[in-house]
């Protein structure tokens, strides 16, 4: 739990993902909690959790200063009885030990912690709806949660296993016949004597969980999990319109979505997740530069690392989220394997990576996989992937989730020892050789580390270097001091990278399923030598494009005064032609900066109408406006 005590703390406190400040004065001055901090609430409840400070004043420069609490009793019983009043919040989730008041330079303050919401509590929401009143943390803001979002909250808060619910109008016909047949070959081979093997086929799918029976109603029929995992292509996309599974073999240890070997259902094969499986797992382990070991005089081929690969595979198909946006994809890369699946953990990070606990989304196809001996059940997957790299000396693997643009966890497996010779030599070259030899070894290891995955935080040092947390953040404020890395954001939310990868980051924004977005030129981004980011006016409009926005924008620009609605709309066509900054938007509208940032941009971000362009730094000096892809204008 973060925590201030000194004047210095609150000067350098930001409002990041997890840290949001308010006045909480009240119209009478004497303290009253705040109507927003629910949304905030709300918002740290269904994301990562974070830390509410009450009695501090936001300046211009977004810093805070102390302005205090007059009566903290006061404030925090409005809180206690509004939090657990069901018409206000859907649940109380902190608890009293997490609630503090105390003083700085003889004014109180309050700090409130919010945890991350458990699976069977989310959404949590206000005012007793669940579509209006459910937000998530983005950055320092909080946004309304989606239809969609809110609906899957919902699913998995009632469905323990999504994967067991009967298909309606699905049956034997919608499946691949010759995946299903392998796989029962391959359940034979390993139980040669089970009565199973003896069953016709929906009976064997019976007992396996492809076919079920709802022995109320008396319909029965196939499952989500035998569509899945036996499926054609066609039928599984009827039932999941977003699934989508995907290989990609890249040639370079760059993160351009570059490949020489990709595999996607294309109609050649029946693009289900058992075939998918067998046909990615052999390109993940061909030619893998593992030295074998011997039992006896006996070579064996089945490695730690391939067993790893394994387990990483299943575990990324069992825990998938179907209905979420993103696909399937893994990566083979010279450097790392990585794997992508819709959908953000069930449990925390930490308890995956212990092992200590299992929530898995598709229990179903998890058993599928067992039965055939691939996958671990009650949370063993994880700590498998994590020996099996560690036999090798190699990093140590890196889980984490993202949340946009849609709800992904991500694992990766670098085959790189902890300090690569040829990162030392890069970054010996980067800052000279004499501002090099005189770093320490940890502070060597952070750099290094920054400069393989591109960015880090304090929790991934954490789990690489044997070090006190504090003087890991007086390593990493030393190193910020130096300029050697910078960082963004405030308390848990703060990473820290090097100048590089802000550059990198830069074009990524203008990158978009691997092809260029918007029309705008990653040349055009006119990065200066040694620059942090983007130079100003890299977003610039060319004369034709420029022609097209002046036309756009016309209606709005030749009036005085506008209607809202027509000019949220006009703001709308434009950001969907390019990314344009606030000042190119109110040069076209012929607005002032200030009403358009007020009056349209901020609510529009907010509903998701809108999105940055640099959404891990809503601060960036060139931060630019687009179009949220599931609601751009027709």
């Amino acid at each position: 739990m973060l925590t201030i005590s000194t004047l210095e703390d609150i000067a350098a406190l930001r409002e990041s993902a997890d840290v949001e400040c308010k006045l909480a004065q009240g119209r009478d001055k004497k303290g009253a909690f705040p109507k927003d901090a629910w949304e905030t609430y709300s918002a740290f409840a269904n994301t990562e959790g974070g830390n509410l400070f009450l009695g501090l004043k936001e300046k211009a420069d977004r810093s805070f200063e102390l302005a205090g609490v007059v009566d903290p009793q006061k404030v925090l019983d409005e809180f206690w009885t509004s939090i657990n009043n069901r018409q206000k919040v859907s649940t109380n989730i902190v608890r009293e030990r997490w609630v503090r008041t105390f003083e700085i330079d003889g004014k109180m303050l309050i700090q409130i912690h919010v945890p991350r919401a458990t699976r069977k509590q989310r959404p949590v929401y206000l005012k007793g709806n669940p579509i209006e009143g459910s937000f998530k943390r983005i950055n320092s803001s909080d946004v309304r949660l989606g239809d969609e979002d809110v609906r899957r909250l919902l699913a998995e808060q009632v469905e323990d296993s999504r994967d067991g619910t009967i298909l309606k109008g699905y049956g034997l016909g919608d499946l691949d016949i010759e995946s299903f047949n392998a796989y029962r070959q391959i359940y034979s081979n390993r139980n040669p004597d089970h009565v199973w093997n003896k069953l016709d086929a929906q009976q064997f799918l019976y007992q396996i969980g492809g076919w079920a029976r709802d022995r109320e109603t008396g319909d029965s029929g196939l499952t989500r999990a035998g569509l899945l995992m036996f499926g054609s292509y066609r039928p599984i996309l009827e039932a999941f319109p977003h699934y989508m599974v995907d290989y990609q073999e890249r040639p370079e240890t760059k993160t351009e979505a570059r490949w020489i070997d990709r595999l996607v259902p294309d109609g050649s094969w029946s693009g289900n997740l058992f075939d998918f499986y067998h046909k990615v797992i052999r390109k993940l382990t061909a030619d893998l530069k593992v030295p074998f070991a011997l039992e006896g005089d006996q070579r064996l081929d089945d490695t730690p690392v391939h067993k790893a690969l394994r387990e990483a595979l299943v575990n990324a198909l069992v825990h998938a989220d179907y209905t979420g946006r993103a696909s399937i994809l893994v990566v083979r890369r010279s450097d790392m394997f990585s794997f992508r699946n819709p959908g953000n953990m069930r449990v925390s990070i930490e308890q995956a990576i212990e092992g200590s606990q299992s929530d898995c989304r598709n229990r179903t196809v998890q058993n599928m996989f067992r039965f055939i001996g691939l996958g671990e059940n009650a949370g063993s997957g994880l700590p498998k992937i994590f020996d099996g790299w560690n036999s090798q000396h190699w990093r140590k693997p890196l889980l984490r989730e993202k949340h946009e643009p849609s709800e992904q966890t991500l694992l990766e497996l670098h085959t790189l020892s902890l300090v690569p010779e040829v990162v030392i030599d890069n970054l010996r070259e980067t800052f000279g050789a004499e501002v090099f030899v005189v770093l320490t070894e940890t502070e060597r290891l952070v750099l290094a580390t920054a400069h393989i995955e591109t960015t880090v935080d304090h929790a991934r040092m954490m789990s690489i270097l044997d070090i006190h947390p504090r003087d890991l953040s007086a390593v990493l404020a030393g190193l910020v001091e130096k300029k050697l890395i910078y960082q963004e954001g405030s308390g848990r939310g703060t990473v820290y990278f090097l100048a590089e990868a802000r550059l990198e980051d830069a074009k990524a924004v203008f990158e978009v399923n691997g092809s260029q977005a918007l029309g705008v030129s990653v040349g055009a981004l006119g990065v200066s030598a040694g620059a942090l980011g983007v130079s100003t006016g890299a977003l610039g409009v060319s004369s034709g494009g420029l022609e097209l926005l002046r036309e756009i924008a016309e209606p709005v620009a030749s009036k005085g005064k506008a209607p809202k609605v027509l000019v949220e709309a006009t703001i709308l066509e434009l950001c969907h032609q390019q990314g344009l900054t606030l000042e190119e938007l109110a040069l076209l509208l012929e607005r002032s900066v200030e009403s358009i940032r007020k009056d349209y941009l901020q609510p529009m971000i907010k509903d998701r109408r809108l999105q940055y362009c640099f959404p891990t730094i809503p601060s960036h000096p060139d931060q630019a406006y687009l179009t949220n892809d599931d609601k751009a204008p027709e």
